[in-house]
């Protein structure tokens, strides 16, 4: 048997990232997490009093690591916040609207308004607590 090395580790991750994802698409899973691109944003922010936004790019490692912390907490929030991704290669008006320099960023949004950044790959509780903060939910 062969021993696996860090580059099918990161094909299984990717692989099982992805599988996720085509499934809370297929399914409509409580607690998915969203596609928000630069045509659907605004409507997205209006349905959705409490919202983060997931700024990220295929190429970044960062957030590539942030990626299942994000889908993690969309379950653990759910009914309460909903997380969404922005690829900003594909939808660069988002990024640019806020004036996104570094991904991942993540943007916080309390009933369409912009409430809190964080920018880069932080710990899952340390996001958890940003959430938390920002729309008072626990």
């Amino acid at each position: 048997m062969e021993e696996k090395g860090p580059v099918d580790d990161d094909l299984q991750r990717l692989r099982e990232e992805r599988l996720r994802e085509l499934e809370a698409r297929i399914t409509g899973t409580p607690g998915g997490v969203i596609e928000v691109a630069d045509d659907t944003f605004q409507e997205t922010v209006g349905n959705h009093p409490f919202l983060v936004v997931d700024l990220w790019a295929e190429w970044c490692g960062p957030c590539r690591m942030v990626a299942p912390v994000i889908e993690d907490l969309a379950h653990d929030f759910a009914g309460r916040v909903t997380f969404s991704k922005c690829d900003v290669d594909q939808n660069p008006r988002i990024a640019a609207g806020f004036s996104v320099t570094a991904i991942p960023t993540l943007l916080f949004f309390a009933n369409g308004m912009l409430v809190d950044r964080v920018v880069g790959a932080l710990p899952k509780e340390a996001i958890r607590a940003r959430v938390m903060r920002a729309f008072g939910t626990g």
